[in-house]
């Protein structure tokens, strides 16, 4: 989470012309427009506790990019069906992908008041970069020239192995990034990457006011932004319970509310606000209770929708983990993955709404390649699974003193999914597996990123814009924001790095093939399956939808 997360490929002319190649099905309706209903009245949704202050930046998990998505505008958006709109930018230009000029419009403000200029950006994207304000994001910044000054950590590892990173920059801003006057910011990227400006339109490249910057910690639990919404006068913010948020009747962008406002209600468990939905104590949520997977379409007849996203799911090996270490860790790895019969968990636990995982990135993403040397690791196999942790404990023994833990929030709907790959690793391993259930996603991402998880975590990703690279570089990459486990392969950065500088679509995404092979070979990441999000929504609502990578378009439900 929400999962969360780039891809480089096209000239600048292609990227217009970019499209998800599975958007348009189930029951997902694009960009249609509402009519009728009340444009005041405020819309309930499900959701839970934010990991961090809502600051754009250090948000890269679904709960807070729900709201830090609704008060924030950046200088691109993405319609229902991932192509990018301009938003803040007037326009947005480089003759040769390394050198870009950005106009911003002028006159947008914070609701504070405070103008939005280039100078904003600039001194916002800097921030972000900056090892020493430890935002989580601050990877997406690395194309930029001065990127690595700026990020600059400091490295140690104790007796006992363990690494500590110290933020130590070298620089306060990046060189390749400037504001030549109000309007007009200069960016000199590191090496060509014609689709760079694809992904403008992240939650990482909002602009923040000058109080965010001064006081992040103060700012982040009361934001004041730029976007659809803003937060409510009083209680906006009741941590554990709720986050509500009311129209910003001064916003004129291109995702104008069609409500009156988004209260999120917080849930530990998918299965009360399920029955909430039911009564129209709830209006809309993207999270139904296995249980619920078979019924929904009966239980909220002509309010529910469906349709393949841009989101996947992955089951994540800690490098630290001694029994998933060396030449008998690369093989119990591989075994774990032929012991998942994903066809029959999709199938009976799902009811459809996933599909098995060909690869590291879903069908709908350009690029995809459901063929990639080493994904036959994907396939249910009990035989080769039992032989390969055979070949591993010639090696060294596994140390099954405990069960094997899968550590999984559980408001989510993960539970009955991990029961059964915890089966499947009993019947076709010999060894014992059982969930570890948090009652937020918040407190896992902080185990992970802490590298103290005992055993394996669930994981996912819901693309950030529309490209292969978005699901590899964020996720894989050294160094990358979401590389909780830390896995690292020059290799894989190599071919990467190289995908970005590609002057093609097909020649990028070649590379990022390539780069998939190599995550085949190592497994830091099982991949289990593809989403098609179903959402429901109460009598209270007149429709509601999902955009391209699965989240819902709040700004766009209208209440009755």
């Amino acid at each position: 989470m929400r999962f969360r997360r780039n891809s480089k490929a096209l000239g600048i002319v292609a990227i217009a012309a970019l499209a998800l190649s599975g958007c348009g099905g189930g029951g997902g309706t694009g960009g249609a427009s509402q009519s009728g209903g009340d444009p005041n009245k405020i819309i309930t949704a499900y959701n839970n506790e934010p990991q961090h202050p809502l600051l754009p930046a250090n948000t890269n998990e679904a709960y807070g990019s729900h709201v830090v998505e609704l008060l924030f505008e950046g200088l691109r958006t993405y319609d229902p069906n991932g192509k990018p709109v301009n938003a803040l930018a007037d326009s947005i230009d480089s003759s040769d992908g390394q050198n870009w000029t950005i106009k911003v419009k002028k006159g947008s403000k914070f609701t504070n008041g405070e103008e939005v200029t280039a100078k904003t950006f600039v001194d916002s994207w800097n921030f972000a970069a900056n090892s020493k304000n430890l935002q989580t994001n601050g990877f997406f910044f690395e194309s930029i020239a001065g990127y690595d000054d700026v990020s600059a950590v400091t490295t140690e590892k104790s007796a006992d192995g363990k690494v500590t990173t110290t933020p130590a920059p070298k620089a306060d801003t990046m060189s390749g990034l400037t504001a030549t006057d109000d309007s007009t910011i200069s960016v000199k990227l590191s090496q060509p990457e014609a689709d760079w400006s694809l992904r403008l339109g992240y939650a990482a490249y909002f602009p923040l006011p000058s109080a965010a910057l001064a006081d992040p910690k103060t700012y982040g639990e009361n934001p004041v932004g730029n976007g659809p919404y803003k937060f409510a006068k009083t209680g906006a913010w009741v941590h554990d319970q709720s986050i509500s948020l009311v129209k910003n009747p001064d916003y004129s962008g291109p995702r104008e509310a069609k409500n009156g406002g988004v209260t999120f209600k917080f849930y530990t468990d998918p299965g009360p606000a399920y029955t909430d939905l039911q009564s129209d104590n709830l209006d809309v949520t993207d999270v139904l209770p296995s249980n619920a997977l078979k019924t929904y379409v009966t239980d909220f007849p002509d309010r529910n929708a469906a349709k393949p996203v841009a989101t996947d799911a992955t089951l994540n090996i800690p490098p630290y983990n001694p029994n998933f270490q060396g030449e008998a860790g690369k093989l119990r790895r591989q075994a774990l993955s032929y012991a998942i019969n994903r066809e029959e968990i999709t199938k009976v636990v799902f009811n459809g709404t996933r599909k098995p995982a060909k690869a590291f990135a879903p069908p709908v993403i350009e690029g995809f390649n459901d063929n990639i040397p080493g994904s036959e690791v994907l396939k249910f196999d009990p035989a080769k699974a039992k032989d390969l942790w055979a070949q591993a404990e010639k090696i060294k023994p596994y140390d099954g003193s405990k069960p094997l833990q899968i550590a999984s929030n559980t408001d989510g709907g993960h539970k009955e999914w991990i029961d059964a790959v915890a089966n499947g690793f009993k019947n076709n391993l010999g060894i014992q597996a059982e969930i570890q259930p948090f009652a937020k996603f918040a407190e896992v991402l902080n185990l992970r990123k802490s590298q103290s998880l005992p055993g394996l975590t669930r994981a996912g990703w819901q693309a950030d814009y529309p490209s292969l690279y978005n699901f590899l570089g964020p996720v894989w990459a050294t160094g990358a924001s979401s590389n909780y486990e830390k896995y690292s392969n020059p290799e894989f950065d190599k071919l990467l790095k190289e995908g970005l500088a590609a002057k093609s679509t097909a020649d990028a995404n070649d590379k990022f093939n390539k780069a998939q092979e190599i995550l085949f070979k190592d497994l830091p990441g099982l991949p289990l399956w593809d989403y098609t999000v179903p959402i429901v929504w109460s009598n209270n609502v007149v429709k509601a939808e999902t955009g391209w990578n699965g989240a819902i378009l709040y700004y766009n439900i209208t209440a009755k």
